[in-house]
């Protein structure tokens, strides 16, 4: 079995809470807490969750817009978060980003050849600028675009375009990972699903790695090798896609699930009793950071935190686990109620 291209270890990135004249520090915002993960050559790991889990976090905290504080993040072998700046920014040339929002990523008085061709430039890509002006014209072709619409403007496009317009600027510079954050979830279903297969095609063409972020599950199980299912600032789960699809092993997997429309009347779900509202990642709560929803909670969760215990194809930070007995085997996924 080959190296992961990116293996995470004990990632954490925590954002002060300054109050006061002289703004001192008081607590923390704990959006990243201890998460580990791999993406494999060529693969893709879908991270999910809710809004403010700290998924957006990670992948930012991955190229080092925001600095983690502890943790490593190889890719290739390289631990990124050890390299000075310099250094650094060399290595995002193989580390793409993809936003949610293309129109905010996009610079609004910049035609579309200068904003693709502007990382070939920032990196040395291209022999002048009539090679790079080529290239920028054989992306846009590749993302199913005009080559002629280089020469307009941002504003000119719909929101699918503009996201197609990103894809291309990503793909300029040659990466080999390239981090999706909810880069599909602005977009109506029809043009979502030409993204995923735009996505899906470039992937089978230049065997790169995806980091897909997104709260979407139905995007994630046409995509996903593999799922990290986050919830304040942790991984509760993480394992083969399918098999979180078919067998959750945490309630909080469960929940996730639950909530996703199908318009298969077959189907029918058992809904777990998820209830309350999320919890601040300033203060989260003792234990079992779930255990204030969680409709199978017991004495043992307020009073200790669960390690990542391992389950069929994956793991997961939940008591029921403890065993290592495997997947769920019923549609709860417990042997009996508890609590």
């Amino acid at each position: 079995m080959s190296d992961p291209l990116l293996r995470v270890e004990g990632l954490r990135t925590w954002f002060p809470i300054q109050r006061g004249l002289f703004q001192r520090t008081v607590g923390h915002v704990r959006a990243v807490d201890d998460v580990s993960f791999e993406v494999p050559v060529g693969g893709t790991l879908a991270l999910v969750g809710e809004s403010g889990c700290g998924k957006t976090t990670v992948g930012l905290s991955l190229l080092r817009l925001v600095q983690p504080q502890a943790g490593h993040v190889w890719f290739e072998g390289e631990d990124l978060l050890a390299l000075p700046p310099e250094a650094m920014r060399e290595r995002r040339k193989g580390i793409q980003i993809v936003f949610q929002d293309p129109m905010a990523s996009l610079d609004p008085r910049m035609r579309i050849r200068d904003v693709v061709a502007e990382g070939m430039q920032s990196f040395g890509i291209g022999a002048n600028e009539t090679e790079r002006t080529e290239r920028v014209a054989s992306l846009l072709s590749r993302v199913q675009l005009d080559p002629d619409a280089m020469w307009r403007y941002p504003h000119e496009f719909s929101g699918g375009q503009r996201q197609r317009i990103c894809i291309a600027r990503a793909l300029a510079v040659e990466p080999k990972l390239i981090v999706c954050d909810e880069s599909v979830s602005a977009l109506d279903v029809s043009i979502q699903a030409q993204i995923l297969n735009l996505l899906s095609d470039l992937q089978d063409e230049r065997g790169l790695s995806y980091l897909f972020i997104t709260h979407d599950l139905s995007v994630v199980r046409y995509l996903a090798d593999r799922v990290a299912v986050m919830y304040l600032g942790q991984i509760v789960e993480e394992g083969d896609a399918e098999r979180i699809f078919e067998r959750p092993a945490h309630p909080y997997s469960e929940g996730l699930l639950a909530a996703v429309p199908s318009v298969d009347p077959a189907v029918r779900r058992v809904t777990p009793r998820v209830r309350g509202d999320v919890p601040s990642p300033s203060a989260p709560p003792s234990g079992c950071r779930f255990h204030t929803r969680c409709p199978d909670v017991f004495d043992r969760c307020p009073a200790a935190a669960p390690a990542l215990y391992p389950v069929a194809e994956g793991v997961a930070r939940c008591f029921l686990r403890q065993e290592g007995d495997g997947a769920p085997d019923g549609p709860r996924g417990r042997a009996g109620a508890r609590g």
